[in-house]
């Protein structure tokens, strides 16, 4: 089974090796057929500290890495 990717923008990147993802997605209601934005904010290792607060990054799914900890990110989006 592949693994998950999601695009997001780094919300914080105050901790040492982690970073706040926020992950905006469409979605539309089944009966009203109007769209609405929902965000998840995913917590993801941030490896070496590299990318800061705005970037625009791609994170993959991964094994548990800590208590919550359950995404990395793997490149920077342009």
């Amino acid at each position: 089974m592949p693994k998950k990717k999601l695009t997001g923008v780094v919300v914080s990147a105050k901790m040492n090796n982690s970073a706040v993802v926020s992950v905006e997605v469409l979605k539309e209601h089944p009966r009203y057929r109007k769209r609405y934005r929902i965000q998840h904010k995913y917590l993801a290792d941030n490896p070496d500290n590299k990318y800061q607060a705005g970037d625009r990054v791609v994170i993959e799914e991964c094994r548990p890495l800590s208590r919550r900890k359950r995404w990395r990110i793997i490149s920077q989006e342009l």
